[in-house]
């Protein structure tokens, strides 16, 4: 079992100490790196009186030598325990020296001071820095940081750290030393250090007021050239930060850095923003549009931390949200006004739909801001991030764009240096509103996915529409009932020719709020009996039940003006049709698709040419997540027969549209990352992946041709998916063979070429992906090569994983066992798939609980596992 005690919100307490100052000196070795910390210490006026001072430190660092105020502490002066050092008697104030030895080499759990690949590197959010030395290593407790480096000049020649570099100089033993210094408080979660052999992209950014900034993306010189497009996302996002935000860098020098092994996505350190590869390298060749769109998105969410998590921090890790839904919906709508904002808007939502409803429906649901955990770790979820970015959305959409950047301008001004929380951004946004918003706050406190039922009815005499809401939200974990939620619902009203009527305000998209159970909203002046849009642009992140036919569905999805409702009613048709094919599936009955479901279909690709953005979206089927998300019972192989036969019905009935389309949206320009060429490749991609499932020699050859031919990744692997996933066999392993043999060298294609394979769904998938991890370009120490192959096949590939004799179960178990030692934190997150075992029959449940209960077991489980396992098993 875990040692480790359940943290509370409300046990919260101010930290007893605070650190004005600290200076650290590293001595770096793989081995043996000796940390040298100085701490100006002073007793906090706002704690209670306390003569100890309690320090966190992991099990794993060597405490060498401490002193107060220049003396040798005795060994009764203070106590050493597996996760603290408490000094037992200090003064009001004191100056505090510590030096400690740490393995970087060592250190496969990725936190604190690592080795990627022969650099060096940390990752201190969320409580990494205990890895490094002793220090209250808690998000409230912010100190101006003064960092020295010293290692060998010939193997490190690049020494990096927070803030601006102020000296540096050469040492006798062929070693040197470079010091930075961060002039900004911040909490240790913020600390950074890099040493390596990297080469250095450059460029410089004037701010607003004219200040010069100068701009370096690290990495190793084979990738130099992947550099580019994260150089024009980070200039694009800090002039919009200025323009829409008003926020403006405040360094001399902004640094990012790539690294190949790495937990997360990327980490916002003040000044110095580390980034797993992934998110930062690209390249037409190398890199699918996908890639390309995620490298811009995450940089500028890293960038916008640097006022939305750096200036203003979290008081502690349960307002973790306070940072990270704010940046996620800062990033959003950079992504937004950079591309297509519909789809983007249908891009975060399938996220919210598909993972988000599920995790707020299972055994770890929790608020998005929690009310306790045992490992912080496991908090770094989609309802802390998706979730509380759409919770701030609903706050710009009740509040209106001007007054919500009022609110954001007060929130930084009233609390740039400061440690706060949730509460204070809200409040924030009331006093510059004058409204009151503490209803609104039980977003923060209720977990679960509330759902809206809407009925409506309609009175020609009087000309007068009503729509009756009735809201409610499900049990979850941390309560059973729950208090009505406050939150905007945008509707609209359509005429039988398809055009909006007028609202208020002249506008044909009304506000409504709800704030009870149930309400009634009228609309007066309505001529002739209108067909609701209910919930545009997804106004708010709940379950809309509604009582739509399949042609007020087919309706809404010709002439809906809103782009998002568009999309999600072909979704709700295409969802619908899906169902009712399972069920004769279930009863053993033929399949068939109705000609209206075709005939809805060929008119989207007659339209398609105008808009292939959105084409491409109305052509795709709702995914196999989404059909079992929304299931009472999911059944993963009858979701993914029915799909695949929705998919071959429609090319073999519009087979010569999708090959006329495929044709027509060939370009002979060269690669370009616009929003246009990506819109065109998308659709054309998709037309190719319809023909594929028709296992024609015909469109084999096309696929062939297009994968020999590709002048980028987007197009080649899109080629490659379509022959791998197909059935001819032969071709998939050449292409394969092929695509291995050309980027073999290039890590983060090897990532996709380990998805590939770990997502076909053809039988025999467990094995392949066996043979796999005995493959060379498998890396069992690295997060993304375990993602690529074991998170991709238990994740998306159901109808492989939840295979009727329970292997795949027993695979994930197995790995979750061998890495809980490596890196618990990875080891936890590939654990989701069997926390949601409740959602399958009775036989899948046996099997998934016996590998839960098998994990649960073994003892001397890490923190992170322990926690997601017993909650998965007392749901």
């Amino acid at each position: 079992m875990s040692a480790k005690p359940t943290i509370y919100l409300k046990d919260y307490t101010p930290p007893s100490f605070l650190i004005d100052t600290i200076s650290l000196r590293f001595e770096l070795d793989e081995t043996a790196t000796r940390v040298k910390s100085q701490l100006q210490v002073r007793r906090n006026p706002q704690a209670a009186v306390t003569r100890q001072l309690q320090l966190h430190g992991h099990e794993s660092v060597e405490l060498c030598e401490i002193k107060l105020n220049g003396a040798h502490l005795a060994a009764d002066a203070y106590q050493r325990e597996a996760e603290f050092l408490t000094l037992l008697d200090v003064p009001e104030s004191f100056e505090l020296e510590i030096e400690t030895c740490i393995n970087p080499e060592a250190n496969t759990a990725l936190e604190g001071l690592y080795l990627s690949d022969g650099m060096y590197c940390t990752q201190c959010e969320a409580e990494g820095f205990r890895r490094i030395t002793f220090y209250p290593d808690r998000p409230d407790v912010m100190s101006v940081f003064t960092t020295t480096l010293v290692a060998d000049a010939s193997r490190f020649p690049v020494l990096l750290g927070n803030g601006n570099p102020v000296q540096r100089g050469e040492l006798d033993d062929g070693r040197h030393w470079v010091t930075w210094v961060d002039p900004f408080p911040k909490p240790a979660y913020l600390f950074a250090l890099v040493a390596g052999d990297l080469q250095c992209l450059e460029d410089q950014f004037t701010t607003c007021s004219g200040r010069q900034v100068t701009l370096q993306i690290y990495a190793e010189a084979k990738d130099l050239e992947k550099l580019d497009h994260a150089m024009t996302a980070l200039k694009n996002a800090m002039r919009w930060d200025e323009e829409v935000y008003g926020r403006e860098y405040d360094l001399d020098i902004y640094m990012i850095v790539a690294v190949d092994f790495f937990n997360m996505g990327a980490m916002e350190n003040k000044g110095l923003n580390i980034f797993n590869t992934a998110c930062v390298l690209a390249h037409p060749r190398t890199t699918t549009d996908a890639g390309f769109q995620r490298v811009e998105s995450v940089v500028a969410h890293e960038y916008f931390h640097n006022w939305s998590g750096n200036r203003v921090t979290c008081r502690d890790w349960f307002q973790l949200s306070l940072k990270e839904g704010f940046t996620v919906f800062r990033d959003q709508c950079f992504s937004a006004d950079m591309h297509s904002a519909v789809v983007q808007r249908v891009d975060e939502v399938g996220i919210l739909r598909t993972a988000q409803f599920a995790e707020d429906a299972g055994p770890m649901a929790h608020p998005v801001r929690p009310a306790s955990f045992i490992e912080i770790s496991n908090f770094y979820t989609l309802t802390v991030y998706e979730k509380g970015a759409a919770v701030v959305r609903m706050l710009h959409t009740l509040l209106g764009a001007d007054v919500f950047r009022k609110g954001a301008d007060l929130y930084f001004e009233r609390h740039d240096g400061q440690a706060v929380t949730t509460d204070d951004f809200v409040q924030a946004m009331a006093d510059v509103s004058g409204r009151d918003l503490t209803q609104f706050k039980r977003w923060y406190s209720q977990a679960g996915t509330p759902r809206l039922k809407v009925s409506d009815h309609y009175d020609a005499a009087s000309q007068r529409y009503q729509l009756n809401v009735q809201q409610s939200c499900p049990a979850t974990p941390e309560a059973q009932q729950k208090l009505p939620f406050h939150l905007p619902l945008s509707v609209g009203l359509l005429r039988a020719d398809g055009s909006s009527f007028v609202l208020k305000d002249g506008k044909t998209t009304q506000l409504l709020e709800l704030t009870e159970a149930e309400q009634t909203f009228v609309f007066d002046g309505i001529d002739e009996a209108p067909l609701p849009s209910l919930l545009r642009d997804f106004s708010a992140p709940v379950k809309l039940v509604y009582g739509y036919t399949d042609e007020q569905l087919a309706f809404l999805l010709s002439h809906d003006e809103d782009g998002f409702n568009r999309w999600d009613a072909g979704q709700q048709l295409s969802l619908r049709l899906v169902n009712r094919l399972i069920a004769d599936y279930q009863q053993g009955k033929p399949l068939s698709l109705p000609d209206t479901f075709v005939a809805t279909w060929q008119s989207v690709l007659q339209q398609a040419p105008q808009d292939p953005a959105m084409a491409a979206l109305l052509l795709t089927l709702p995914s196999e997540a989404y059909i079992s998300e929304t299931a009472e019972q999911i059944d993963p192989l009858a979701i993914h027969h029915v799909r695949h036969f929705m998919r071959c019905a429609l090319a073999e009935q519009l087979e010569s549209s999708w090959l006329e389309l495929y044709r027509q949206h060939d370009s002979q320009s060269g690669y370009t990352a616009s929003a246009a060429d990506m819109a065109r490749r998308s659709l054309r991609n998709l037309c190719l992946s319809y023909l594929m499932v028709l296992e024609s020699p015909a469109h084999l050859a096309l696929a062939q041709q297009q994968f020999e031919t590709a002048d980028n990744m987007t197009d080649q692997f899109a080629a490659l998916i379509s022959v791998a996933h197909s059935g001819f066999r032969d071709s998939a392993d050449e292409l394969l063979a092929e695509f291995l043999s050309q980027w073999q060298h290039e890590s983060l294609v090897m990532n996709q070429w380990l998805m590939v394979q770990a997502t076909d769904p053809r039988e025999g998938g467990l094995a392949r992906v066996q043979q796999l991890l005995e493959h060379p370009v498998y890396d069992a120490r690295n997060p993304n090569k375990i993602r690529s192959l074991i998170g991709a096949f238990c994740q998306q590939n159901a109808v492989n994983f939840h295979a009727q004799d329970g292997s795949g179960y027993r695979f994930l178990a197995d790995h979750i066992l061998q890495l809980d030692a490596q890196n618990p934190q990875i080891a936890a997150r590939l654990l989701t798939p069997l926390t949601r075992w409740r959602r399958y029959a009775a036989d899948r449940q046996a099997l998934m609980q016996a590998q839960l209960q098998r994990i649960m077991d073994k003892g001397q489980l890490s923190g992170d596992v322990y926690e997601v396992v017993s909650k998965s098993l007392c749901q």
